[in-house]
């Protein structure tokens, strides 16, 4: 499989992964789609856009048809009219293009292991380049007719929150999945809190959002992941945490029943932007700790070995150096 896939030509192998990036798009638009309050096209919560930002950090920017593509494939049998479904396309791809080479030149790295890589992450992909898509999406269906003026800011607000909340649980969980790799030799210890902390997360996320006064159960769990389980832990349970958010406010349940749909939208942006910051954040400062650990550790074994091998030379060279003989005082006054 893998000869073939170097067989092919430059051009060849471009297509294919324009088309496998078009097809990922789509099917996370699908996801998204089944959330939507607006028109049947706008959603609280776009993996589509996790996608989107994740395609030019993984794969580069050369392949952004691929954004475009799975953006048409999802908008144009949603209308309203085919050159605002191209609008709309363009502007799924040119957010996360220009969050994308902002970040970059701020210097992000994919790692995720600095805290600077998470406040990017966070302030210029889920913020930044998503209001860029959002004004421009809401923009043009207000323009074509599809919506009244009267409803620009509020659509914009939910197309705004749907985009950053797929940047801020989806693209981090994209960026970590190359470097991911089955544990092996995991103590049964551990597997039993793995399935401790599963049980939890899903008891958490649906007693959170019964009512508003069990919101904060959300933050020990997330810190229990992020400590236990590093980067993976606490963004898989982000997602859930928010997704189940979403889910409350898109059927006005628990602490959203009583509030209008821009105010609902409000309060999941702060909710989910607060429990995604934190994921990232708590993540990446354990992770930057273990490192700092692993350092000073390794560092202590260098200087260890260095005295090891240092001491027996030192030893013999005391061996085999003569002790000098001290002047006798009793000569020094005769002369």
């Amino acid at each position: 499989m893998r000869l073939a896939a170097r067989q092919l030509s430059p051009a060849a192998r471009w297509c294919l992964i324009v088309l496998g990036v078009t097809l990922c798009y789509f099917a996370a638009g699908q996801i998204g789609i089944q959330w939507a309050i607006v028109r049947d096209q706008i959603s609280p919560l776009w993996p589509a856009a996790g996608v989107a930002l994740a395609v030019p950090m993984l794969l580069g920017p050369r392949y952004w048809p691929g954004i475009f593509l799975g953006a048409l494939l999802t908008n144009i049998a949603l209308g309203p009219s085919l050159v605002t479904v191209l609008v709309i396309s363009a502007g799924n791809t040119i957010g996360p293009m220009l969050a994308y080479a902002m970040m970059r030149r701020a210097g992000f790295r994919n790692q995720l292991d600095r805290l600077p890589d998470a406040v990017l992450l966070v302030a210029v992909g889920a913020a930044g380049g998503t209001a860029v898509s959002a004004v421009l999406g809401t923009g043009v269906l207000v323009l074509d007719g599809a919506l009244g003026p009267g409803d620009f800011w509020a659509t914009t607000l939910v197309w705004w929150t749907g985009d950053a909340m797929g940047v801020l649980t989806v693209t981090p969980l994209l960026l970590l999945a190359p470097r991911f790799r089955l544990p092996t030799r995991v103590p049964l210890a551990r597997w039993a809190e793995a399935v401790a902390l599963t049980f939890c997360s899903l008891g958490t996320a649906v007693l959170a959002f019964a009512t508003a006064s069990k919101l904060f159960l959300v933050f020990p769990v997330l810190v229990w992941a992020a400590l236990r389980f590093r980067q993976a832990g606490a963004l898989l349970y982000s997602l859930c945490a928010c997704a189940s958010a979403v889910f409350a406010a898109v059927h006005g349940v628990g602490p959203y029943g009583s509030y209008e749909l821009a105010t609902r939208m409000l309060h999941v942006q702060a909710f989910d932007a607060t429990v995604g910051m934190t994921a990232l954040a708590l993540s990446t400062i354990v992770l930057q700790r273990d490192r700092a650990t692993a350092e000073i550790t390794d560092a202590w074994r260098q200087i260890t070995e260095m005295v090891d091998l240092i001491a027996p030379r030192q030893s013999l060279r005391s061996a085999m150096t003569p002790p000098q003989r001290e002047p006798d005082t009793g000569d020094e006054l005769a002369g």
